[in-house]
């Protein structure tokens, strides 16, 4: 997943978006995923970060930009800066990102990335096992609708 930074801009399937704070794509429908987006709204105390469905019309084009499955989400999506993370390190990049105490979960590179991401592919691929499928898609509360982008 090697591409340039900001290269959705030139992509026309890519609808335009604010870009200037990072964004997460997750999974709508997961709750386990659902949950770490309202853990994001909750703890992000600078406001950092605007989140996107990845069933919104904008989170299944970055995932198709950036050769992800587009119907099985195996990941969820953090474009910062222009580049695209996933796996454990767009986590860990999303962790640091909340601050302290958050942010300790840097201390998870000490582990190689293949052991980091093997570790994440199973929770992603037995999520709905561990946690449940939503009925509808997420829904931000009135206070957050700004940071969530369709």
């Amino acid at each position: 997943m090697t591409r340039a930074p900001y290269s959705y801009r030139d992509d026309p399937a890519v609808p335009a978006f604010p870009d200037d704070r990072p964004i997460i794509v997750f999974d709508g429908e997961c709750v386990f995923c659902s949950g770490w987006a309202k853990t994001v709204l909750r703890h992000d105390r600078r406001r950092r970060y605007r989140l996107a469905t990845a069933q919104s019309p904008l989170g299944r084009a970055l995932y198709v930009h950036y050769g992800l499955e587009p119907q099985d989400y195996e990941t969820n999506l953090l474009i910062e800066d222009g580049r695209a993370w996933t796996r454990s390190e767009g986590t860990i990049r999303m962790f640091e990102g909340l601050g302290a105490p958050w942010s300790a979960a840097a201390v998870m590179r000490v582990l190689p990335a293949p052991i980091r991401d093997a570790l994440y592919e199973f929770i992603a691929r037995n999520r709905f096992r561990l946690a449940g499928r939503r009925e509808a898609c997420f829904v931000p509360q009135p206070g957050d609708r700004e940071r969530v982008l369709s």
